[in-house]
Parts: C-alpha cells; structure tokens; sequence
C-alpha cells in the first residue's frame, strides 16, 4: 500500500531477514538488560523473571498488531505512515514528530551512558572533556557510517550484536550451575507494593521493537519478511531476559541493592575477568543501540518528508551511497547538540511516553488500513485470527500504561510537539503557495 501523493525514492533494499531481526533485537536488548535484574529482583525478588514473561505475553498483543499493520506497506516509515494513511497529514505529522524526538533523546541519552561505562575501565572518560571526547567520537562515527550506505550500517550492527549478546550467553550457561528448583519455584513469594510501577518497568524491555518497520523501505520483501522477525525476535528477547533474571537470582540471592549490576553477576562466576567481560559487553550492547537508533532515525524525517510533512531536503537520497544522507547529518548534529548540551534528560523523560502514544495512534489506524487496502483490492501480507480482539486488547494496554505517565512527561511532551509543528505548517503554508497540495 502507498499513501497518495507520495514520491518514490530510489534507497536500496539492502536489509534481509538478518538485518531485520538484528534491528530489532538491539531496539530492544540495549542498556536495559544491564540495568533492570537489580530493580526488578529489588521489586519483585524470585517473581522477576516470571514477571519478565508476563510483561512479554501482555506486550505480544501490541506487536502482533504491528506485524498485521507491517503486512500492507513496502515504504520506510513505520509509525509515520500508517498514522498519515489512516488519519491525513496533521496526524501523520505529530506522531512522527513526537517518535522522532523520543529516538533523538535516547541516541543522546545512550552515548551519555556509553562515557559512563568506558569510565569503569578508563577514569578519564569520567571527565568532562573525556566524556565529551566519548559523545563526539561516537556519534560523529555513526553518522559517518550510516550516511555511506545501509549495507556498512548492517555490518556495524551485526559487529554491536555479536559482541554484546555473547558474553549475555556466556553469562548464562555459567549461571546455570547456580540455578536449584527453589530458583524457578521459591517457598515463598514476595509482596509486590507498588504492582503498577514495576509492571511499567517491565514493559520498558519491549519498547523498540518498531525499528524494522522505520527501515521497511530499504528492506528485502518487507511485507513478508518484518512481520515474521518483529513476532520471533521480540519472543526470543522475552525468553533471553527470563534467563537473565534467573541466573541473577540464582547468583545474587536475596539481593536487594538496585545499584548493583551485572558486572557484579559476572565478578561473582569468573572473578575480575568476568566483571571486565560484562562490562564491556556493556559498552557494546549500548554501541548496538545506539548503531540501530542511529538507522533508523533518520528513515522518520526522511518519511515524513515524503509525505510532503517537512521541507524535501530530508528525503534527498546520496547519489553515490543511496543513502538519505540529508537525515541521517540532522539526526547526528541534534543528537550531538542535545548530548553535548545535557537537555537530552528532559527528552528522555518523556521517551516512554512518546512511544506509547505512537503505538496507540498506530493501533487505531489498523482497521483504517484495512478498509483502504480492500478498496484498492490489496490484501496485507500477515493477518491476526480473532479479526480486531488483539488490536482492541494492544490498545487498551497501552492506555493503560499512559495512564501512569507523570504529569512532567505530558508537559515535555506537550512542549516538543508544539515545536515541531512550526516546521509542519510552514513548509504546508509553502506548498498551498507553490499549489503542491
């Protein structure tokens, strides 16, 4: 399915099944798998790792509903498109927006943290200048990679990923000889006091997984092949974070200090090797994270300049690397500036809400989709038994979890969304002018 009006670009189609899962699987496997095993054992003790599950069947319903909206567009987008096909461009618009500034707020949040943990190994990183030298080194890298082409971006993924996930396994099969059946099944079971607030924290795991769709138009057979990985691998990062949490309890039992980490898991099966281990396989998880963002990212202002929503410089593909290369600077440089400049908190504040709101507007435009899809006799690639109770169920979901937003989120949020529809309705005010509506 195309939106009306919307002008082809030539970026080449160079993201496989492969590339697909491995966007996903670093939208959701970053710094959190490193953070939340302490605040969850914190929280909920021996319940954490089947509270991990629960979370992850609770959160399929959204991302079964994706998959089905995956199934009708061949286009880069995502949350962008599906919103502008079903509800016009205003709507289109705010959704990307808000989406584009939540990535932008967490690729600057994230390379904050990459200083955070390079400075374990080396103090000087803790520095301002060192932690400066840490933001502009990786960013400026990224940037440079992915303007050259789509191809290098997927190698440099592949390299995050491998680098990351391995030591996660290791870490795993030595924890198993820890694990007794009072690890799966304790004799007792903790109070949960605050049950909504640790359900949210759960939920932050599968926050992410859209990545592949953004990317749908540099993709190989997207509607065939994102709604298969975006179903598999969000499955296989709830099972990896289950073991996760197990092997935490197992090797930390009745621990309690939210500050402590994996590291201290892998102190405690291999000694100071271990603890160095993780660590840097922290360093490569957030790397990972950031290289996807940084993928991404750009495909949102590139869509939505295609839908004729920001000025047509965003949608510029590099002759030589066909590459949006015009994106993928902007992305750089305010990410940088809000790294640099530290008001990258206050972005992220509001990531998990901006994210939630897209996945609502995108859940109601499904039955939209569909309607248009079989006006122009276009059947999507992926469809959800039952008719519309998984939507329904995904999108009450969501309203839940919006529902336990603070209120300094909203205003954030509120706030960033003003902001960008400036752009918005000057460059609609030059298209009426030049009669481009």
């Amino acid at each position: 399915m195309h939106s009306a009006d919307s002008p082809e670009r030539d970026l080449v189609r160079g993201i496989g099944v492969f590339g697909s899962a491995l966007l996903v699987l670093n939208g959701l496997v970053g710094a959190g798998i490193f953070a939340l095993p302490p605040i969850v054992a914190a929280r909920a003790g021996a319940l954490g790792p089947w509270l991990f599950l629960g979370a992850g069947f609770l959160f399929i319903a959204v991302v079964l509903t994706f998959a089905e909206l995956s199934g009708f567009f061949r286009k880069s987008g995502g949350p962008v498109l599906y919103a502008t096909v079903a509800f016009g461009p205003l709507i289109g618009f705010s959704t990307g927006w808000i989406y584009y500034i939540s990535r932008a707020g967490a690729l600057a949040a994230n390379s904050h943290i990459m200083a955070t943990y390079l400075a374990a190994l080396v103090p000087w990183f803790g520095t301002n200048i060192g932690r400066a030298v840490v933001i502009v080194a990786v960013l400026g890298g990224l940037t440079a990679v992915n303007a050259v082409g789509v191809r290098d971006s997927i190698r440099a993924l592949t390299l995050f990923t491998l680098l990351k996930v391995l030591p996660l396994l290791a870490l795993i099969l030595l924890g198993f000889a820890h694990l007794s059946p009072n690890t799966f099944f304790p004799a007792s079971l903790p109070t949960i006091d605050d049950l909504g607030g640790t359900v949210l924290l759960l939920m932050y795991p599968f926050i992410g997984f859209e990545s592949a769709l953004v990317t749908a138009g540099e993709t190989k057979r997207p509607r065939e092949t994102i709604p298969k990985t975006l179903i598999l691998t969000v499955i296989a990062t709830g099972v990896f974070y289950f073991l996760i949490m197990l092997v935490y309890n197992a090797v930390l039992p009745g621990a309690t200090d939210p500050d402590a980490t994996l590291v201290d898991v892998g102190r405690v099966l291999a000694g100071p090797v271990g603890a160095v281990v993780i660590t840097l396989a922290a360093v490569f998880s957030i790397g990972g994270n950031l290289s996807g963002t940084m993928l991404a990212g750009p495909r949102l202002t590139f869509a939505l300049a295609e839908q004729r929503l920001l000025p047509d410089w965003f949608s510029e593909v590099n002759p030589r690397y066909s590459s949006p290369a015009n994106s993928v600077v902007f992305l750089g440089g305010l990410a940088l500036i809000l790294a640099l400049s530290g008001s990258f908190v206050l972005l992220a504040v509001a990531t998990s809400l901006t994210r939630l709101i897209a996945y609502s507007v995108c859940i109601a435009a499904l039955p939209v989709v569909k309607q248009k899809a079989a006006v122009e006799a276009e059947a999507g690639e992926f469809r959800l038994p039952g008719g519309y109770t998984i939507p329904v169920l995904a999108f009450l979901l969501c309203l839940w979890v919006i529902s336990h937003s603070p209120l300094d989120s909203w205003l954030i949020t509120g706030g960033l969304l003003i902001v960008g529809l400036i752009p918005y309705f000057l460059t609609q005010r030059r298209m009426k002018s030049t009669g481009m509506t």
